[in-house]
């Protein structure tokens, strides 16, 4: 659980990516209009830590571009009804600012007038999936609501990422996630719709062993590494990232709302011992399959 509050780390940041890792996809990078990135950080300030880097959007996209990272999967969250067609306009033009080097994905507001019709239309202005946020939404993953927008998902095929884990926890939030989120409602959700693909962050912290076991069962779950391999929350049960199913695990960074260097997490990777072809999946190839990221190159597009 975060108790207020973390500790904002000086650790030192690198100038580049590892120059001897493949091409790196960051799956996992927040994008907001000015007002809400402020709202989010303000949060974060009072409720669990300092956020090293309070950067507008595009000076996020750039600081990651300019460093090495070839490609970035763009995720926001709505917070409330009636933000959703402006959070994703916002991602289309942002898109469009850096072509074919980000993969935009949409958000709508579970419930909502109009929900199905907000997310086909991102979908037809490009935006390529869904991005969900159960803490701050207060999803009840087997609610109507949310059933009709796994139904979307699937039809449309269109891939879902969804912090359905249950930490980080605070008092802060309007639900306890400890109620809503669990890995047993997540293999509900697999069982009931086969043909969606469902990225779930951060391992699935706290359940980390629960959500290894569920990627070796179903083939439509696929799980980020975002901040659980930083050695910074306090995780007791942590697997060893190689005994994971290989090709079900994204590299995610969070950035930019992190307390700690951009690149602390490609330093752990780096020094993990873990192979060249497993990094190269890791890093690239199952972000390519999950995001259907075309290549054109050693870029991505």
């Amino acid at each position: 659980m975060l108790s207020p509050k973390m500790p904002t780390l000086e650790d030192d940041e690198g100038v580049a990516v590892p120059e001897e890792f493949p091409a790196i996809i960051d799956a996992h990078v927040h994008i907001f209009p000015a007002a809400l990135f402020s709202s989010i950080w303000e949060w974060f300030e009072t409720n669990a830590w300092s956020m090293r880097y309070q950067y507008a959007t595009t000076a996020v996209l750039n600081h990651l571009f300019l460093r090495g990272v070839r490609h970035i999967v763009a995720l926001q969250y709505a917070h409330k009804p009636s933000v959703s067609r402006m959070l994703n306009q916002y991602m289309v033009d942002k898109c469009r600012e850096f072509p074919g080097r980000v993969t935009g994905i949409a958000t709508v507001f579970p419930g909502e007038a109009d929900a199905d019709l907000i997310l086909r239309d991102a979908f037809d202005h490009g935006l390529k999936g869904v991005k969900l946020h159960s803490h701050i939404q207060c999803l009840d993953l087997s609610s109507k609501d949310m059933n009709a927008v796994f139904e979307l998902c699937e039809s449309e095929r269109k891939p879902l990422v969804i912090h359905a884990g249950r930490e980080p926890k605070s008092p802060a939030y309007r639900c306890d996630p400890y109620d809503i989120c669990s890995a047993k409602k997540i293999e509900r959700v697999l069982k009931d719709f086969p043909n969606l693909k469902i990225c779930v962050p951060h391992l699935g912290f706290d359940e980390i062993s629960d959500y290894r076991r569920l990627v070796e069962t179903y083939d439509n779950l696929w799980l980020d590494t975002a901040m659980v391999l930083t050695d910074y929350f306090p995780i007791t049960h942590h697997c060893k990232l190689e005994d994971f199913r290989m090709d079900r695990i994204l590299y995610g960074s969070d950035f930019p709302n992190i307390p700690y260097a951009w690149d602390r997490e490609l330093k752990w990777l780096k020094a993990s011992g873990i192979s060249n072809k497993n990094l190269e999946m890791i890093l690239n190839k199952n972000a390519t399959a999950f995001f259907e990221i075309e290549h054109h190159g050693i870029g991505c597009q």
